[in-house]
């Protein structure tokens, strides 16, 4: 069994927020480690210092910058010490089974062009669980026949 995570699953383990409790019981209870890639790890960074930055502009939203550089650098160590590994992926896979998804899903369900390619990530490497806080995105995942554990979908 894989559990493929996406951003908000990540998120939520390097940075308090509502999910961390349970994000933090999933990962506790796996007795592999956690499998990203490097299009997940990307934008885990990319996200992180986007909200530093709206920080940066209006203190009300996202986070200070040693946060986003604190959720980074906890990120690194659990891969220096084989918590969290990275997969080899197939761009051309992932991007091939993304358009599929787009074509037979954005219009329908209105699917955003990350939560897409996280879904095809997970597809692709054949993983069995997506781990997600976003709704939308896990509806994606269940009616790819992907099981969403964190979010139950009617």
């Amino acid at each position: 069994m894989i559990a493929y995570p996406d951003t908000s699953f990540l998120c939520a383990l390097y940075r308090t927020q509502d999910n961390s409790p349970q994000a933090i019981a999933w990962r506790a209870a796996m007795t592999e480690p956690l499998h990203v890639t490097r299009l997940l790890l990307w934008e885990f960074r990319q996200s992180t210092r986007f909200h530093a930055f709206r920080h940066s502009h209006n203190r009300q939203v996202g986070y200070p910058m040693h946060e986003a550089e604190k959720m980074i650098a906890d990120l690194q160590e659990d891969i220096t010490h084989g918590y969290v590994i990275s997969l080899e992926s197939d761009l051309t896979d992932i991007l091939f089974t993304a358009e599929r998804l787009s074509k037979s899903r954005t219009v329908t369900g209105g699917h955003r062009s990350f939560d897409i390619l996280h879904v095809a990530t997970a597809l692709t490497l054949g993983a069995t669980d997506f781990l997600t806080f976003d709704s939308n995105q896990a509806t994606l995942a269940a009616s790819e026949g992907l099981s969403t554990p964190l979010i139950s979908i009617h």
